[in-house]
């Protein structure tokens, strides 16, 4: 990783994604410093595109990014569009792969048969392993926000991107009765996030981490009207709550947001389901009670205050971006983790073929 940088910001390709990995101000520093930005119009992100082309950066139509030069860092939130399925640049974006998460294979196999590497901007990580940049406090905040609304009865379909300040006014809104909440993983950004919407609302929280968690309390977990996960593994665990247990007639939990949304992963501590759900239909029912248990499960919650979650990861990976060329420990070690994995990928395909 040496050399000039020129970093390329994809247009998201799914349709609720409206983050982007680089703010407009944050651009404006990058091409101040040289290095060339360039960036996809489009419609769907939450910055207009003149915003970036008044920041110095190049613009040019979506998706064109495959026709890149070679040396380009290509960056995005989400995976990029299965077309070409060969990936030959190196690219910047969230990939899930690396979990046992089932579609991690087949996004490994696009960079084996096109040459490319990933930086999943999940592992850039500072000396003591923690993420130098990252979603979760946003991710947490919905996650409890929609908690909340819909144990209000407040919750209308389908979802819309909002700002902090109609989501807190929304919080603050009088209700009849208040819940009592649960949040797993309360120490990390996520559960900050869902800690401070959950105060917003007025309700009593509950909060848990490593040392609750080593030895769980499931009939404790199950006294709570509202349970916010917040909490990812790198390692297999008893899980947290099971299909039995939704069954125990003395539960009191009745909603379930969920903000990992590990679901394919093997180390899923919440193996209660089986799909996501969305912004068109934010709740599934899971048991019909009494009372009757409902997930909050949307895998880009972020995307719901795109605008304040933009800007705030921007900021922290603008100082890394700046040094993208160098080989700085940051992605010295997020690159060997990708290539500790495509090498375990190529080790199984080959077992396979065989």
């Amino acid at each position: 990783m040496t050399g000039t940088n020129h970093l390329w910001m994809r247009h998201e390709e799914h349709p609720t994604e409206a983050r982007a990995p680089i703010a407009p101000a944050d651009a404006r520093i990058l091409t101040a410093d040289g290095i060339a930005v360039t960036v996809e119009d489009s419609q769907r992100r939450i910055f207009p595109t003149s915003d970036y082309e008044a920041a110095g950066c190049h613009i040019v139509e979506p998706g064109t990014w495959p026709d890149a030069p070679d040396d380009h860092y290509i960056i995005g939130v989400k995976e990029p569009a299965e077309r070409p399925v060969p990936l030959r640049h190196r690219h910047l974006f969230f990939g899930h792969a690396y979990g046992g998460q089932r579609d991690g294979e087949r996004l490994l196999r696009r960079f084996a048969e096109g040459g490319g590497s990933l930086l999943d901007l999940e592992h850039v990580t500072d000396a003591r392993g923690v993420r130098v940049a990252a979603f979760g406090y946003w991710a947490g905040y919905m996650a409890a926000a929609l908690a909340v609304l819909h144990s209000a009865k407040r919750l209308d379909p389908p979802l819309r991107p909002r700002s902090r300040h109609a989501l807190d006014a929304a919080l603050r809104h009088p209700r009849e009765g208040t819940p009592t909440a649960l949040v797993i993983g309360a120490l990390g950004r996520s559960g900050r996030g869902a800690r401070d919407a959950l105060a917003t609302a007025g309700i009593e929280t509950t909060c848990w981490d490593v040392e609750e968690t080593r030895h769980l309390d499931r009939k404790a977990l199950l006294a709570h009207d509202i349970l916010v996960n917040a909490v990812a593994t790198t390692e297999p665990a008893p899980p947290f709550l099971t299909r039995a247990d939704l069954e125990d007639p003395d539960r009191r939990l009745s909603v379930i947001s969920d903000v990992t949304c590990d679901f394919t992963s093997d180390r899923n501590l919440l193996p209660i389901y089986d799909r996501p759900t969305d912004w068109h239909h934010p709740v599934r029912r899971l048991h019909e009670g009494p009372p009757p248990v409902d997930l909050i499960a949307i895998d880009n919650l972020p995307s719901l205050v795109p605008r304040e979650a933009s800007a705030a990861f921007s900021a922290d990976l603008l100082p890394h971006l700046r040094l993208l060329g160098g080989w700085t420990p940051a992605w010295q070690r997020c690159l060997e983790t990708f290539h500790a994995a495509a090498r375990s990928h190529a080790a199984v395909t080959k077992e396979t073929d065989v």
